[in-house]
């Protein structure tokens, strides 16, 4: 079995946290069978033409050929290139298993169901979460001379140690899962499914306007409005991989995550994917193009769209 470990890149605790899951998990598998982005695809030292688009094609080649992935998400804001491998594999008929401790649920409205992430699309297509929301407990006798913060940390780590293990194991327990039903193109009336962005002030009617104005047949996002999430977010992700086109908003500090999964979803399905970001913001790694969202979104999108005229222009081509 080949296991992908998905995570965020950007900071070294995550990469380090990343990497003790994957010495973990080598230990019972062996170290061949595990990818871990960053370390294996050697990112500080590669040297390409185009470093972004090479590492998107390593990664999507992984992605391809997996038996299993194991994501770390954290908090409320996250990661949006996780998701989008997450929504990739998913459509791929890859079992996901999510690794969290947060400590807080989610629900839609204040009385609503909760859920482990902000977006439902990460609890309808997750095959298992493992979620470890409470430190370690404290040591029944404190080392003399230990400050508190030594102690909280000890807490912290036990907490870690306990998720790390509890997720190896679970992966093992894994069902097998058919890839993600995706209805005919011709029962659903080919659509352009437009995803927003809650950080656009204008919501959905914008875009979805100019696609209905342009002569397509328009479908929108059900998770948000549904009585049932889950099931919302499962209508959702039908339609997108049924769909000829996705618009997806990637506007804000990073691709909302359930639109981050979404365009992996859609990319797996092979459906056309435009970005739309009316204010685009632009991040500089060593040795990379400038790139204007996670590599995983920029060039998993056939085009970048900064206004309705190029909208429209996307929608005739």
């Amino acid at each position: 079995m080949t296991f992908y470990i998905a995570h965020r890149l950007f900071a070294a605790h995550d990469r380090a946290l990343a990497a003790d899951l994957g010495d973990r998990l080598a230990e019972k598998v062996g170290p061949d069978r595990v990818f871990l982005p960053f370390c294996d695809t050697d990112e500080e030292d590669l040297v390409a033409e185009v470093k972004g688009r090479r590492l998107f094609e390593l990664d999507r080649e992984r992605l391809g050929r997996l038996d299993a992935m194991i994501a770390i998400l954290h908090g409320p804001s996250l990661d949006d290139g996780v998701c989008m491998e997450i929504g990739y594999a998913a459509a791929c008929g890859v079992p996901v298993l999510v690794l969290t401790t947060d400590f807080q649920t989610y629900s839609m409205t204040e009385a609503g169901t909760h859920l482990e992430f902000p977006d439902p699309l990460l609890q309808a297509v997750a095959t298992r979460i493992v979620r470890m929301a409470k430190l370690g407990p404290p040591s029944p006798r404190p080392t003399p001379g230990h400050s508190r913060f030594q102690v909280f940390q000890a807490r912290n780590v036990a907490q870690t140690n306990t998720a790390l293990d509890t997720a190896v194991d679970a992966l093992f327990e894994l069902p097998t899962r058919a890839p993600l039903r995706a209805d005919s193109a011709a029962a659903i009336g080919t659509p352009v499914y437009v995803e927003t962005s809650p950080y656009t002030p204008w919501g959905q009617d914008h875009l979805a306007k100019a696609c209905m104005d342009a002569g397509h047949t328009v479908a929108v996002p059900q998770r948000f409005t549904s009585s049932d999430p889950v099931a919302g977010a499962l209508t959702d992700l039908t339609v997108v991989r049924a769909a000829a086109r996705l618009l997806a908003d990637v506007s804000g500090p990073e691709t909302p995550p359930g639109t981050a999964l979404l365009i992996g979803t859609a990319l797996a399905s092979g459906v056309r994917i435009a970005a739309y970001q009316p204010r685009p913001t632009y991040t500089h790694a060593h040795g990379r193009e400038p790139n204007w969202r996670n590599l995983m979104i920029q060039y998993a999108s056939e085009a970048h769209l900064e206004s309705g005229e190029a909208v429209l222009s996307w929608l005739t081509a």
